[in-house]
């Protein structure tokens, strides 16, 4: 991230700028990202930070894992936040009526 890509944001008492790095790695590091995967994870933690008045500033994976980068509220607890991507995440990946079929033959 640039510097003319960081912005200040402002609450009643403070002005802060706050990010927190996250990697989600998949079980036993198995290649099991495809780009369809990818982006239906994408659009699920965009809502999650959402639900937080987080920003997700920017994402970036291979097939074993995903790197966030996420703009947080002060009073935001990187354990919440965690717990809810990853809780959230493997419901809404499973939540589809078929399912996902690729991952069948790893787990």
């Amino acid at each position: 991230m640039q510097d003319s890509d960081r912005q200040l944001r402002k609450k009643r008492d403070v002005i802060h700028s706050l990010h927190m790095h996250l990697v989600f790695v998949t079980k036993y590091k198995k290649n099991v990202f495809t780009g369809m995967m990818y982006e239906r994870l994408r659009f699920h933690l965009d809502r999650v930070c959402n639900d937080f008045e987080c920003k997700l500033v920017e994402t970036n994976g291979e097939k074993d894992h995903v790197h966030l980068l996420v703009d947080t509220l002060p009073h935001t607890t990187p354990s919440r936040l965690v717990n809810s991507r990853k809780g959230g995440s493997s419901r809404f990946t499973y939540a589809s009526p078929k399912g996902v079929p690729e991952l069948e033959q790893y787990y």
